[in-house]
């Protein structure tokens, strides 16, 4: 079948040394079911290519080679970072390969999946109480450091290193496929990706391009995602880059995660359903142009909670400690 005239079949892969190298330039698809008009495109920037199936391999990789650049670990140093779940899977990854020890403090209730993940990457787990969320993990985490000032924390809540792998990466690779990006639409997580796809695009595209975030109604447990009015914003998070800040609930994020599955083929985490959502409602405020939004991760780790098969409804009333 002929490939439309405006669409390139660039070859897959390329030639690397090693895993690590192999993080970044993961596919833009064209998602035309899910765009309510034709002149509005829909772009998913799908980061669940990346080598441990998430936007975060990028954020890890520039971490650990900025403190290397830094000086600011040694051989065999153990690294000890809060995570809800793919922060830390990335990290122990580039972690094994790298010669780091890895502890993460994570909560005590997420999916097994994660906990398998990171395990069979051979790093140590620290629970935190599972009713705080990743607030709790960071609390921790936190604590941890202080006493034992022989860990290095990368911290990807207050590192510059998190945007900035964004800034370089994800946004250069967008802005290499589109000329006209009308809306950027992303997940209100650690905030790297906002604010370093923000501040990139901006730089290239001015006023023209908006910045969107997706953020969970206070109390709603979109996993991945956080509600700033929680009480943690982290710190490398600017507001005024954004020019938006959208609300969505649980259910949508369910919903959502389900249709870009049965309507697209894109087999997402939930955090992904979320930001798709709020990338649709752009959409049908908009009569012609491009959104992206970001696929953080793929659906692996999130099997056990059953929110690809059962009802919905079941799904989006369940306690957040079922499935974070």
């Amino acid at each position: 079948m002929a490939l439309e005239p405006h669409l390139e079949n660039k070859p897959c892969g390329g030639r690397y040394g090693d895993i690590v190298q192999a993080i970044g330039n993961t596919p833009l698809v064209q998602l035309r079911r899910l765009s309510p008009k034709p002149e509005v495109r829909i772009w998913a920037k799908l980061e669940s290519h990346n080598p441990t199936g998430s936007v975060k391999d990028r954020v890890a990789r520039a971490m650990i080679e900025d403190a290397e650049e830094r000086d600011a670990i040694g051989p065999g140093q153990t690294i000890l970072e809060p995570t809800s779940g793919n922060t830390g899977i990335s990290l122990a990854m580039i972690c094994r390969r790298k010669g780091y020890p890895l502890k993460v403090v994570m909560p005590e209730n997420v999916t097994p999946e994660r906990t398998q993940l990171l395990e069979m990457y051979g790093a140590q787990i620290v629970y935190s109480e599972g009713s705080k969320g990743s607030n709790g993990a960071v609390e921790k985490a936190l604590e941890m450091a202080q006493a034992d000032a022989s860990y290095y924390m990368p911290y990807q809540y207050g590192n510059p290193a998190n945007p900035l792998a964004h800034y370089h990466g994800t946004a250069c690779e967008i802005l290499e496929e589109l000329d006209e990006i009308s809306a950027f639409v992303a997940g209100l997580g650690t905030g790297g990706t906002l604010m370093g796809n923000g501040r990139r695009l901006k730089e290239e595209l001015g006023d023209t391009v908006k910045i969107v975030a997706a953020e969970p109604m206070q109390g709603e447990p979109v996993q991945g995602l956080r509600s700033l009015d929680d009480g943690f914003i982290p710190p490398i998070i600017d507001l005024s880059l954004l020019d938006r800040k959208i609300f969505v609930t649980n259910r949508d994020a369910i919903v959502w995660t389900r249709r870009l599955l049965d309507e697209e083929g894109i087999f997402a985490g939930v955090s992904s359903g979320a930001i798709a959502a709020i990338a649709v409602r752009m959409a049908s405020e908009m009569d012609e142009g491009n959104i992206v939004f970001v696929v953080c991760d793929d659906g692996w780790k999130y099997l056990s909670s059953g929110i690809y098969t059962k009802p919905v409804d079941e799904i989006a009333n369940l306690d957040s400690t079922v499935w974070w």
